[in-house]
């Protein structure tokens, strides 16, 4: 067979080459002033301001909010440490601002265009020429590869859990960064990336990023640190050379000359300081100080009111968190028996004034939540592998909380807890609940480190006593508190995990058996679940809508069905207590109230 000339292709192939030219330049990804996880961005390119801002708020002005506790530290992205409040949102800035308005979706800021595939094999992102450093050094592409390198290796453990996706960093322009993901990547990971705080380079390489203290931190954010004293005050000043202010994202926001947090002993000493005006804006989260507690004279004056907001968030969990690694917790049915001892009714009434609502879901007020739904199909499939992994009733219609007795006799759940605890190989000797194999009485500890969780703590103990559980209530201060937390180093306590409509790679920062024996992690009880990495892998490989919520709904099966923790409560709106000089929009975010949103009338 003779083999043709290549002359005569030649014309051909320079056809195909341009051809292939085109195609290609159709196929690429045009850069975007946005991205969302699902779906389309609310706001077009050119848009002005978010729908909850007010752009013709007036600037000035200064605001003090309240805090409990103290700090030790101004550095809010290491583990060491309880740092100040306030840091990362108003000193420290990323690549793109999240929208409050939508479920996920990020807009332009540090960088002014980013670059996506369809696949979400990688992003890149063209930084704004504009972007600066409040000590005027220009943000560059060095410096995002260097908060990126720092944070995945000095800084919080789910920094390093996302940050170690990026395969390969590339800088296809002066002012442009490339991140390619390795094959352990998923689809939310580049908004992730979106999300990065970005350090100055010039400033953090010469200190110590993983050590706690007190060095002013630099960033690029609206606001500087003024002054401070250590574990009681920090203030914040507008920097009147902040480079972004003009950004729509920004319309609106950041008004407020100088910003104050000054920390109080406890809830109790906060709520006396607002009182007396030392500080301006309170979310309130007691019921009865809601219900009975506003009456002092400025709120008859008018100087101070009451405004509740709407959140179309998901509810979040409250619970009362067993710590799975104590052998005490090994067997389920334990958990199980805790659960049915806890009277949700008796504690509204009598603690709350009724105004709680039983939490049910970890993703409660919400599509996303299981509660009083069946398992659809798409759901069923994601769980097969997992035979047991959800227990037969919570696949039939969701978790359902025992229903307590309001008068506080709840004869019937204690007896389903004392027959859990018989299967458990527990029983009752003298009226002490006692192991048979050991003779071991059932005793717990509660740590808590706030009044509030002390009166519940001590309430739920006397609710245990009742089939001859003995718990003990450990108070302790908040640094301490923080430290045993970090290392697991406890058998029951208090925690709240924040849900969102678009819950992500958080999720295995919460729950995920990577973080069960990392210190410093969300997943307190412990979980090493492969039903719920499955779930949380499904949800994060999501294309459709419907996926993710099937992927999501699955993953709240599975946790309820572990019996990880006593589900608690949530408020059903955001309360909020406001001095009248504090003035915000009129239209809400998706979110509830926006802080970075209000100004003030002196």
């Amino acid at each position: 067979m003779s083999v043709p000339s290549s002359a005569p292709l030649r014309p051909w192939l320079a056809l195909l080459a341009v051809m292939s030219f085109v195609l290609a330049a159709f196929a690429a990804p045009a850069a975007d002033h946005a991205i969302a996880m699902h779906g389309e961005p609310l706001y077009p390119d050119g848009f002005t301001h978010f729908s909850y801002a007010n752009p013709e708020a007036p600037k000035g002005g200064a605001i003090t909010y309240g805090a409990t506790g103290s700090f030790d530290s101004l550095n809010p992205f290491i583990v060491r440490g309880t740092s100040a409040i306030g840091l990362r949102e108003h000193v420290f800035e990323s690549l793109l601002a999240r929208g409050h308005d939508e479920a996920f979706t990020l807009y332009a800021l540090l960088a002014e265009k980013v670059e996506m595939p369809d696949d979400r094999r990688w992003i890149s992102f063209t930084l704004n020429p504009q972007a600066r450093f409040s000590d005027g050094t220009p943000v560059t592409v060095e410096d995002v590869i260097y908060s990126l390198e720092t944070l995945r290796d000095k800084g919080r453990p789910n920094f390093k859990t996302y940050y170690s996706k990026v395969e390969r960093i590339d800088r296809p322009g002066p002012r442009t960064v490339k991140f390619t993901f390795a094959d352990n990547g998923d689809r939310e990971i580049p908004l992730i990336l979106g999300l990065m705080p970005i350090i100055p380079k010039h400033v953090y390489e010469r200190r110590d990023f993983d050590r706690s203290g007190f060095e002013i931190p630099v960033g690029s954010g609206p606001y500087v640190v003024g002054n401070f004293t250590p574990g009681a005050r920090i203030v914040y000043r507008r920097d009147e050379n902040y480079w972004g202010a003009g950004l729509p994202v920004n319309a609106g926001h950041n008004s407020i000359d100088r910003i104050t947090y000054e920390y109080f002993r406890d809830a109790n000493a906060s709520f006396e300081a607002f009182k007396a005006g030392l500080y301006h804006a309170r979310a309130e989260d007691d019921p009865g100080r809601w219900s009975n507690g506003y009456d002092f004279p400025a709120v008859r004056q008018g100087k101070v009111r009451k405004k509740t907001f709407e959140s179309g968030m998901p509810s979040g969990m409250r619970a009362l968190v067993f710590n799975a690694r104590k052998p005490v917790f090994a067997e389920k049915n334990v958990r199980l028996a805790l659960i049915q001892l806890f009277n949700f009714e008796w504690v509204n009434r009598n603690l709350y004034h009724g105004l709680y609502v039983r939490t049910q879901s970890f993703f409660d007020n919400s599509e996303l939540g299981s509660h009083g739904r069946p398992a659809g199909a798409r759901e069923r499939e994601l769980l097969v592998p997992f035979p047991g992994a959800v227990s037969p009733e919570i696949m039939e219609r969701g978790w359902h909380a025992p229903a307590g007795d309001p008068a506080g006799q709840d004869r019937q759940n204690r007896a389903a807890a004392i027959a859990l605890l018989k299967e458990a190989g527990y029983e009752l000797r003298n009226g002490i609940m006692t192991e048979v194999a050991t003779g071991r009485p059932l005793t717990l500890e509660i740590l808590v480190a706030t009044p509030d969780d002390e009166r519940l703590a001590l309430t739920y103990a006397t609710m245990t006593r009742r089939i001859g559980i003995v718990i003990a209530v450990r108070n302790v201060d908040p640094s301490q508190y923080q430290e045993r937390r970090s290392n697991y180093d406890f058998e029951l306590m208090f925690n709240s995990w924040f849900s969102s409509l678009s819950p992500g790679n958080e999720q295995s920062f919460y729950w995920g058996s990577a973080a069960a024996d990392a210190p410093g992690t969300r997943n307190y009880m412990g979980a090493k679940e492969p039903a719920i990495d499955a779930m949380i892998e499904a949800m994060l490989e999501a294309r459709a809508h419907e996926d993710f919520v099937a992927a999501v709904r699955a993953l709240d099966r599975v946790l309820l069905s572990g019996a990880y923790m006593i589900p608690l409560f949530h408020q059903p709106d955001q309360w909020l207590a406001l001095w009248d000089k504090v003035k915000v929009p009129e239209k809400e975010s998706l979110y509830g109230y926006r802080s970075g949103t209000w100004w003030t009338e002196e």
